[in-house]
């Protein structure tokens, strides 16, 4: 009997496990464009255009492979407009008892297949190097769950940059020689876009009628299939990554890409693989083109940070999406939205989201995350927003980041304290001060930073969680030392900040 195999629109990968598990003379491959899945949350024009344009060319691909592909698109007038509605289409058309499919990196998604009236088969995703299992093996037992030791041992189990049993060049990461400051010698070749094509441009005239979310669609410059992914890869090797490590953290207005990689939505749609991202990355080191410390800063980010919140989404399971260890509820402020703002951090950083869904990660932890944590925005609005406005979003890699590392909204699980900064971070490593309407210098009073006086509020108004914080016992020390008059100056001036928020006043 036939079976149907679903792919979903980031599981674009010939070898994904449905499609490996499945038969190409006798089963029928389910893809669909459904607006259920483009209005989950209010994704930007520029993803929504991507997914559907990717799963357009890869649903041609498989039907050259030889496969039999039943493919709705969004304005078929027979498309039920949900996934799961279009499988139980397809399998009263096919005459279909039995569904294959990859587990989704979302956990709605995965309890609606479980839910189906069929018998549904949920493969384990096996794209990433650590299974489901493997992950929960290696965190049983531990008292503390953190990312450096799951990667070194990804970085043994892979082999990638190893001498032996030992790290290549002596040590397992570079840290100390990477992430400089924003300086105006940084600029590397801007990445090329590529240019649309019919495929494409049908797409972009459908999003435009359809999807008027925050965000502009044109120019689109992304690639949508795996030669183009492959072709950003390689040009990402050669231009850029020699000072991805410098450049990592660094911000400079006006310049949206620096040194970074650009391949994440690549990855996250499956058009690219972990393994062979990394292994490119490290015959560029060994060829001599690429420094250790840029090779292993960039290798680090995918077998060790990528794999490490994966494992976390799977271990943790769908009630992770709901943490608020720090009891946040602030509505997020319509500067997210693009609303009018004084600060120039983030106008820059929303901005640039809103015109290329795309912002690096400094950008998306240490000034918009880090000024929702300082303000007290509910987490879950935050991640909705992260999922919603980022190309590279998916539940399993985006709700960690925002929830766990962003927001600690997780009370710990993904690090051991949050991350948060007064003005004086975003100073160093950006440009971004220079013509700011706030003074960074500014601590209290008219002109002071908004992010110099929220941070010492938050200090002060979850002391009792983190006065014992090894490694925050130091700024509450300086926070103490100051004189009496000065925090409660620093406290009102940061009172007067929220309430500027709370009635949608320009901040």
């Amino acid at each position: 009997m036939v079976r149907l195999v679903l792919v979903l629109g980031d599981q674009l990968t010939p070898g994904v496990a449905a499609l490996k598990a499945a038969d190409k003379a006798r089963d029928v491959v389910v893809m669909a464009e459904v607006m259920g899945e483009g209005t989950s949350v209010p994704h930007h024009p520029q993803k929504i255009a991507l997914i559907l344009a990717a799963m357009r060319k890869f649903a041609l691909g498989l039907e050259a492979e030889g496969w039999r592909v039943a493919y709705s698109r969004l304005d078929d007038p027979e498309n039920s407009q949900t996934i799961t509605g279009e499988v139980l289409r397809r399998a009263a058309e096919f005459g279909a008892g039995d569904v294959l499919a990859t587990k989704p990196g979302e956990w709605r998604l995965l309890r609606d297949l479980e839910e189906l009236p069929l018998t549904v088969t949920v493969l384990e995703d096996d794209r990433f190097i650590a299974s489901d299992a493997e992950f929960a093996e290696w965190a049983a037992g531990r008292k503390q769950l953190r990312m450096e030791w799951f990667y070194r041992d990804m970085r043994r189990k892979t082999g990638l940059m190893m001498d032996g049993d030992k790290p290549a060049g002596g040590q397992w990461n570079f840290d100390h020689d990477n992430r400089k400051p924003a300086k105006a010698d940084l600029l590397r070749p801007r990445p090329r876009d590529a240019t649309p094509d019919a495929v494409v441009e049908d797409v972009l005239a459908l999003v435009e009628a359809r999807f008027p979310h925050f965000g502009r669609l044109r120019p689109f410059r992304w690639a949508t299939d795996r030669a183009g992914a492959l072709a950003a890869l390689a040009e990402f090797v050669a231009d850029r990554l020699p000072r991805f490590g410098d450049e990592q953290d660094a911000m400079l207005e006006g310049e949206a890409f620096l040194s970074h990689a650009l391949i994440s939505p690549y990855l996250n749609l499956g058009l690219l693989l972990p393994l062979e991202v990394c292994e490119a990355v490290e015959a560029a080191w060994k060829a001599g083109r690429v420094p250790i410390q840029a090779a292993e800063g960039f290798i680090r980010q995918i077998i060790g940070w990528r794999e490490f919140v994966r494992g976390i989404w799977a271990l943790e399971g769908p009630g992770y999406l709901t943490r608020n260890a720090l009891g946040h509820s602030r509505a997020l402020p319509a500067v997210f939205w693009g609303g009018e703002t004084r600060m120039a951090c983030m106008k820059a950083a929303v901005g640039q989201t809103r015109d290329l869904a795309y912002a690096h990660h400094i950008q998306r932890l240490m000034v918009t995350g880090n000024f929702a944590l300082l303000a007290g925005v509910d987490p879950g609005a935050v991640h909705e927003w992260y999922l919603s406005v980022y190309i590279d979003a998916f539940e399993w890699v985006e709700a960690p980041n925002t929830l766990g590392m962003s927001q600690f909204a997780d009370g710990g699980v993904l690090g051991s304290k949050p991350y948060v900064s007064s003005g004086a971070y975003i100073d160093r490593m950006s440009d971004h001060c220079g013509a700011c309407a706030y003074k960074v210098k500014v601590k209290v009073g008219e002109g002071a930073c908004p992010f110099n006086l929220l941070y010492w509020h938050f200090l002060d108004r979850h002391r009792e969680r983190f006065r014992s914080n090894p490694r925050m016992g130091q700024m509450y020390r300086v926070w103490d030392g100051m004189e009496a008059g000065h925090r409660e100056a620093v406290l009102a001036g940061a009172a007067r900040v929220l309430e500027r928020l709370d009635g949608g006043e320009v901040v």
